[in-house]
């Protein structure tokens, strides 16, 4: 069996199924449900999310620019 994966890249913690015979109206009450909270999520936490999105995704390195050739162009 393959693992599920979700956007955030988690691959463990409560599977969670969405049921099958939602209406298309439940499935935008809950979709508008989730946007709703992100925003409040987000407005309240923006900096810190911000700086831990930062530190969580930036590069584990920096670029060796060292060994650049000056013949070729930066594009």
């Amino acid at each position: 069996m393959k693992p599920w994966l979700l956007p955030s890249g988690h691959q463990r913690g409560i599977p969670f199924i969405v049921p099958d015979h939602w209406t298309p109206e439940q499935a935008l009450a809950v979709v508008e449900l989730l946007d709703d909270l992100r925003e409040r999520i987000w407005a309240h936490y923006q900096i810190p999310l911000h700086e831990l999105m930062r530190e969580e995704y930036a590069p584990t390195h920096a670029p060796d620019l060292r060994h650049t050739d000056t013949d070729d162009p930066p594009f």
